[in-house]
């Protein structure tokens, strides 16, 4: 492995654990500050997609997955006054959802690699965002997941509340999740910068 994607694994490693322990700390009523640290996993998959191709890319991917899966198992050991930090099914919903969510965003990028620079690592992010979030909540706290981990069913997402407390009544999570989306897609916005100019920069220092 090169030096390149051993700093991929690095900092994907690193965004990973450091979402995984900021999950655990709200922000505001729909949020937990994890939601601004995860996105840029995407930001590090396309990075090495562009620069070293699809196949090194989704090796970055399994090792953020590894990753995950070992602070998953951590997590599980810390009890709280509610339980587990990380529940059986919150693992599992983490973990389907990052590896489909990456490796999507692997393949979509890969097909639109030759068009303009910003379309692939926009429109891949969009769509593994997307998944991520849909399978991550659904998975974690939708009531057709309960028998996961029927000691945990996370009934307290399910409470019927009007969307960002004044929409129409739909079950907590679905607030928890369109919000998670929309930090997602806006960071994904923002990563078009630094994803031009570390590429620039890469590039230059093969030259």
């Amino acid at each position: 492995m090169n030096r390149g994607l051993i700093i991929g694994v690095l900092v994907m490693a690193t965004i990973v654990v450091a979402s995984n322990i900021l999950v655990q700390f709200l922000l505001g009523d729909w949020l937990t500050w994890g939601a601004f640290t995860y996105p840029f996993a995407f930001l590090v998959t396309d990075i090495m997609n562009r620069t070293y191709g699809a196949k090194q890319a989704r090796k970055v991917v399994l090792a953020g997955f590894a990753v995950g899966v070992a602070s998953s198992l951590v997590g599980s050991q810390i009890m709280l006054e509610y339980g587990p930090a990380v529940s059986l099914r919150i693992a599992i919903g983490s973990g389907v959802a990052f590896l489909a969510a990456q490796l999507t965003d692997v393949g979509v990028f890969d097909r639109l690699r030759k068009g303009s620079w910003w379309k692939a690592p926009l429109v891949s992010s969009f769509i593994g965002s997307s998944l991520d979030t849909v399978l991550f909540f659904s998975i974690s706290f939708g009531a057709m997941f309960i028998f996961l981990d029927p000691s945990q069913p996370n009934s307290w997402a399910r409470e019927i509340i009007p969307m960002f407390g004044f929409g129409p009544e739909m079950p907590l999570w679905v607030s928890l999740a369109v919000a998670d989306f929309a930090v997602k897609m806006s960071l994904a916005l923002v990563a078009l910068g630094p994803y031009r100019l570390v590429i620039a920069r890469i590039r230059s220092a093969h030259v």
